[in-house]
């Protein structure tokens, strides 16, 4: 594994209705919504990690620390960041934030752990 502290991961996206809390069952308004924050800034850490995991190796994600502060209107252009900002053993921390413009929409911190890809699914599995 050479995921090291600096790696940064970002997409960029436009809100559509799909996204909206009303769209996905967390709320009955028309915006961002939280879930879809989440799975944003689950994207971005992924996109940090690419090409730095060994064979075999992927990561999932176990912790979420997430304030969501700002609504994301339909049409918004959304920035989403990801940075590796500690390594532990197999334990990867990262900064995440979804920007609007220079708004700052949501920010909080991500955990990831890096497992075996094959060993994962087939515990998983057993269950």
């Amino acid at each position: 594994m050479a995921a090291t502290p600096g790696l940064t991961g970002r997409l960029t996206t436009t809100v559509t209705a799909d996204d909206t809390a009303e769209a996905v069952g967390s709320g009955d308004v028309p915006v961002l919504a939280t879930p879809r924050v989440v799975a944003l800034v689950e994207a971005a850490s992924v996109a940090a990690l690419d090409g730095t995991l060994g064979p075999g190796q992927t990561s999932v994600g176990t912790r979420i620390a997430l304030s969501h502060d700002e609504a994301g209107v339909v049409g918004a252009e959304l920035s989403v960041h990801a940075e590796l900002v500690d390594v532990d053993g197999r334990r990867l921390t990262f900064y995440v934030a979804v920007y609007d413009g220079e708004r700052i929409v949501a920010s909080g911190e991500l955990t990831r752990v890096v497992v075996d890809r094959d060993r994962f699914v087939a515990r998983a599995s057993g269950r």
